[in-house]
């Protein structure tokens, strides 16, 4: 098994137009989504958004009720989940208690019928990859959990394919582990060149792994972009709500870089969608990271709200804090919680001015109005 420094023995992935439906449900709901060779793209959603039975179609658990499902230049759409050739990591690892380490891993080259002198040098290979070797006569009973999810990956890896599938393969590992196990992912999918279409439900997960992420909703695709995007400029409130950790308050267009957010006007840097004197369906996304507490030293054009301090919460790597606007709105302001964190911060009850700036100012259409008719791309 050799490590693959290029992407060029990757393959792409055409998504076209499919839908899913199971009697009256519409699971898939008309998606369009294109993949190029040797990327890693999540798909990322709530339950019930569609990303599991869009991952079926692709791995061919899930027959669609229209569209097609194109792997290269091969349409794959009613072709059987073994006939494939994609190597598919799942979220319980179903691996094989009774068979050792090796047993498990050299299964897929079995099922293959590749040459059996191959297959000692495949899988010892593969278990090399995942920083297992010599584990191959290994019980799976013997394994942690997180080896365990570390043999499914060498399962899936083993026969070289060009297209991997994972589906939430990290759920059941605990949070320093989840951790380690997503930049070890990261780098593995570099060494490999491989094409990777993973399913999460975890934001930070998604954020952290992908070169891109995609956004389901009740079977539709609301959003597809690199993480910096979708965290900087989601395309309404639905994908501001769900990438990151966000206020969402109505406001008022002004103009084209201008809201009103009661009597306060707002810049942003960013144009701002739709037409004056619209306020139900223009949200403020006040992200908690970038607001900060006014110092004194920001720039004379940033924006600044005054605030009433709720409470102040530990949280070890941070603090966050609960305020309220003069109306009596909540907002949150998360900063690190250095050892001079807690000497910046007044007392509960104080007053507290709070600053945002015209570049970290987002806001959005409300999900479902007009304005998010766009393309999702």
């Amino acid at each position: 098994m050799s490590e693959r420094d290029s992407k060029e023995d990757s393959v792409g992935v055409s998504i076209r137009s499919v839908s899913k439906r199971y009697g009256d449900t519409v699971a898939l709901d008309d998606i369009t989504l294109n993949i190029e060779p040797g990327e890693f793209v999540s798909l990322l959603g709530p339950s019930g958004s569609g990303k599991t039975t869009l991952l079926g179609a692709l791995g061919g658990f899930v027959m669609p009720s229209a569209g097609s499902v194109w792997v290269g230049d091969q349409d794959m759409t009613f072709m059987p989940p073994h006939k494939r050739n994609i190597g598919i990591v799942f979220q319980s690892y179903a691996l094989f208690p009774h068979m050792s380490v090796g047993e498990n891993v050299a299964f897929p080259l079995r099922a293959r019928r590749l040459p059996k002198s191959t297959w000692p040098e495949r899988v010892r290979q593969a278990l090399a990859m995942v920083e297992l070797d010599g584990y191959q006569q290994r019980g799976i009973s013997q394994l942690s959990g997180g080896q365990r999810q570390r043999v499914a990956l060498a399962r899936a890896m083993v026969f070289e394919p060009r297209l991997i599938l994972m589906d939430e393969p990290l759920s059941a590992l605990d949070k320093q582990l989840r951790e380690t196990m997503q930049i070890e992912l990261r780098q593995l999918h570099r060494k490999l060149g491989a094409t990777i279409v993973y399913v999460t439900h975890d934001q930070r997960e998604a954020l952290t792994m992908s070169d891109r992420v995609a956004i389901l909703k009740d079977g539709k695709l609301v959003q597809i972009g690199a993480p910096q995007t979708l965290h900087n400029d989601p395309r309404d409130s639905f994908v501001a709500s769900f990438i990151g950790d966000s206020t969402l308050l109505p406001v008022t267009r002004i103009d084209d870089h201008n809201v009103r957010l009661g009597k306060v006007a707002i810049r942003s840097a960013k144009t701002i969608p739709g037409h004056a004197g619209e306020h139900s369906e223009l949200l403020l996304a006040i992200q908690t990271e970038k607001l900060l507490i006014d110092d004194g030293r920001h720039a004379p054009d940033v924006n600044r709200l005054a605030c009433r301090i709720r409470e102040v919460v530990y949280q070890g790597d941070s603090l966050r804090l609960f305020l309220e606007l003069e109306d009596g709105t909540p907002i949150t302001l998360r900063q690190p919680s250095h050892h001079t964190a807690y000497h910046q911060i007044p007392p509960i009850g104080a007053s507290l001015t709070v600053a945002l700036h015209p570049e970290d100012t987002i806001v959005v259409p409300r999900a479902g109005c007009r304005h998010t008719a766009a393309n999702v791309a």
